[in-house]
């Protein structure tokens, strides 16, 4: 049977008369009980060496809630005495930001008799918090809790990885976005053609990423003593504080002044001040005196825009509030005055080059047009964008030697200084020729001759030129691959000419022309495809709406071409994005007087 343990009692055992008489043996076998106990001493055990190797804290409370027993592993993180314990308990050392919340959790817990669960910090003895998770159980017995037992969790390692992991999920998404805000700065740099473009890119970029509330940027002059602010493209977007420095205008600044954007260009350097004392100390209080009575402005950054390692101008951010950049913003910041300023350096590339078309073009339409008793003339000419004002359209009417009139409309592929250029060969190679001869077909042909022998393969030119005589209203008139004229009349339907077209110049073609009458009160209209194409409006299309935006102008309107040309102008581009230079020219016969 194996070994047994047995509890024994000897008890003396006595006669009648009280004498002993022998010895009572009872032995009582506890094998089972003792075992059992061992059982529950070793699960005790292991208990306390699973809680002390989870970093877990027991304690036991009253079913009121109250301490009933001591706790010293929880006194030892804390620092408490048993006094301190025994009258606080565990809710004395939780954090004061957290006990509300914690007391009230408890307390309902107690009084509905369910599992307390929450999370809160506990001042530990050295004064610093710690993160602990608790999880308390109520103790039944019978239908009544007889104790509450709660287990402490420390939890500080893993919320500090936790926040650790969210600032640098946080700081890599900062990242990201100033990554994504630059190539956007970028691409939206790489469309604009003008400076102020650029500046209003630059406005918009600077408010988005990094909550600037006025921004300027201003270009050095060609001394390199001053500084201008160049004024952005839209409307309302302009820098708002007007004042820098002692009391000189922001617009017009010396390289040699105390400013935020004189020290940018002057040191080749970013200039930072996070609130005014800094600007003062960095400035002079004398020079910022002033300066800070007369702006809202609390904090400042100023960039150098530097092209081939030389200043062009500077870049300026300010705040109306004190604002520390970080060493993030501050790489964002630099990055972007780099793109602003390669995009500065093409923007004045371009505008020098549109400066030098747009002067081209302008000496080679015609200033005003002939005053004639028997027929009023009137042109118009729409620019693509009113940034990009040079194009290969023109117009041209001239008196011929025998007092007839030259009519011409044309149109040279692309755009610049190239298509303006080669505007004006056409157009003064047609005037050359029609002095010597000016029947419509021969020109033609004459210009076709001068783009075989002078002209590259890819340039295409259409022109339609007509030779009409102001006294009577005749004429003769030839095409190349121009669109048809609009003819309108007030006793006809508005129509264009179904005539072929013929070829674009320099294109084999046996040139044809043909001969018209202008009657009193009609009026014949030249235009560009411009007027009637774009990418949402086929050239067929584009005739058909033409004819009948002509068919509904008033009579008053079509009696007189300046109205005329304007009304034709604004109903076709209506609801359409212009992407073509438009040219219209209308030649009108006014009913003679009674």
């Amino acid at each position: 049977m194996g070994e047994r343990i047995l509890t024994c009692t000897w008890l003396p055992a006595r006669g009648s008369d009280g004498k002993p008489v022998g010895v009572v043996l009872t032995a009582l076998d506890m094998t089972e009980r003792r075992r059992a106990e061992e059982v529950i001493r070793r699960k005790e055990q292991r208990y306390r060496s699973l809680v002390e190797a989870s970093a877990q804290v027991v304690w036991v409370a009253a079913p009121d809630g109250g301490v009933i027993d001591d706790a010293p592993e929880w006194r030892a993180i804390t620092g408490q005495t048993p006094d301190d314990y025994a009258g606080g308990g565990w809710l004395s050392v939780v954090h004061p930001e957290d006990r509300p919340r914690i007391e009230a959790i408890w307390r309902e817990c107690v009084i509905d008799n369910r599992v307390f669960e929450t999370n809160y910090r506990v001042r530990t003895k050295s004064g610093t918090y710690r993160h602990f998770d608790v999880r308390a159980v109520p103790i039944w017995r019978g239908d009544a809790v007889v104790e509450w037992v709660g287990a402490n969790t420390d939890v500080t390692g893993q919320r500090e990885a936790e926040e650790m992991r969210g600032r640098l999920t946080e700081q890599l998404s900062a990242a990201a976005l100033r990554t994504a805000r630059l190539q956007q700065a970028t691409s939206m740099l790489a469309e604009a053609l003008t400076v102020s473009q650029v500046v209003q890119v630059i406005t918009e970029v600077g408010r988005s990423a990094i909550g600037a509330d006025y921004s300027a940027v201003a270009l050095l002059d060609d001394d390199k003593l001053r500084l201008t602010i160049v004024t952005p493209s839209q409307p309302g977007a302009e820098h708002e504080g007007r004042t820098e420095g002692r009391g000189g205008s922001l617009d017009d600044i010396k390289v040699s002044d105390q400013t935020v954007l004189s020290v940018a260009v002057r040191e080749s350097r970013p200039f930072l001040a996070e609130h005014p004392d800094s600007l003062r100390l960095q400035l002079g209080r004398d020079e910022t005196g002033l300066f800070l009575q007369h702006t809202e402005e609390r904090a400042w950054v100023g960039l150098p825009l530097l092209a081939a390692g030389a200043p062009i101008g500077a870049l300026r951010f300010s705040f109306t509030r004190p604002r520390e950049i970080t060493e993030e913003e501050r790489v964002f910041l630099e990055a972007l005055a780099g793109q602003c300023a390669l995009a500065v350096e093409r923007a004045l590339l371009f505008e020098r080059e549109h400066k030098t078309a747009e002067e081209l073009q302008r000496s080679l339409l015609p200033s005003d047009l002939p005053q004639l008793p028997g027929m009023v003339l009137a042109a118009r000419y729409n620019p693509a964008t009113r940034h990009v004002q040079v194009g290969g359209d023109w117009y041209d009417v001239f008196r011929l030697p025998d007092d007839r009139l030259a009519v011409a409309v044309g149109d040279v592929m692309g755009k610049g200084v190239l298509a303006a250029a080669g505007m004006g060969r056409v157009r003064n190679a047609l005037r050359a020729l029609a002095l010597n001869d000016p029947r419509p077909a021969a020109v033609l042909a004459g210009l076709d001759r001068l783009f075989s022998a002078t002209e590259d393969e890819e340039q295409f030119t259409t022109v339609a030129y007509a030779v009409i005589d102001p006294e009577t209203g005749r004429g003769a008139f030839s095409n190349a691959g121009h669109p048809p004229p609009l003819l309108i009349s007030p006793d006809t339907p508005a129509r264009v000419s179904t005539r072929e077209p013929g070829t674009p110049l320099g294109w084999p073609s046996q040139r044809q022309q043909t001969s018209f009458s202008i009657e009193t009160g009609n009026t014949v209209v030249f235009y560009s495809d411009g007027l009637v194409e774009n990418r949402r409006r086929g050239v067929d299309a584009g005739l058909e709406e033409l004819v009948a935006v002509a068919a509904d102008a008033p009579p008053e309107v079509v009696g007189d071409p300046e109205r005329l040309v304007d009304f034709l102008v604004d109903r076709m581009l209506a609801g359409y994005e212009q992407v073509d230079d438009v040219t219209v020219l209308a030649l009108h016969v006014p009913p003679k007087p009674a």
